[in-house]
């Protein structure tokens, strides 16, 4: 029974997904930290308050609806998915696109009539069976050239 627990725990998904955890929580930290010392101030001066709306709030009869922390939490969330947006996804995106190979365009394929195995619709002679493909309907009417 342990084994196969020890087994699921050191398989490298398991880790790789622990440690992104971990990195991902630290990340969060500085990114709210960024947030809160820099971003939420600039909203502030930009509407001439203080930023911070913790404090408003709305009484319905008796019951007090404390929406300003809700709206802090909605700005700060809209303010980190910017900053993620466009200071990680943004630049990774990039970068992946660099480094990816480059694929391959398909090579149009049609059936040997002869053998019904496919060849490129370029070929002359079909590759399995060796049976000459030039002038056949469905293929392109290519010249023979003597080799």
């Amino acid at each position: 029974m342990f084994k196969g627990f020890r087994s699921f725990l050191l398989r490298g998904n398991v880790v790789d997904l622990a440690v992104g955890i971990v990195i991902g929580a630290a990340f969060t930290a500085v990114v709210t930290g960024f947030v809160t010392a820099f971003l939420t101030p600039l909203i502030g001066v930009a509407t001439g308050t203080i930023g911070d709306f913790t404090q408003k709030t709305f009484t319905v009869g008796t019951t007090t609806f404390p929406y300003g922390a809700f709206l802090n939490a909605l700005i700060s969330f809209l303010l980190i998915a910017t900053v993620i947006y466009f200071a990680v996804v943004v630049p990774v995106g990039k970068l992946q696109a660099r480094f990816e190979p480059v694929k391959d365009t398909p090579v149009a394929k049609t059936d040997c009539p002869e053998c019904l195995s496919t060849v490129p619709a370029a070929a002359v002679r079909c590759s399995h069976c060796t049976s000459e493909l030039a002038g056949r309907p469905g293929f392109p009417a290519q010249a023979l050239q003597p080799r």
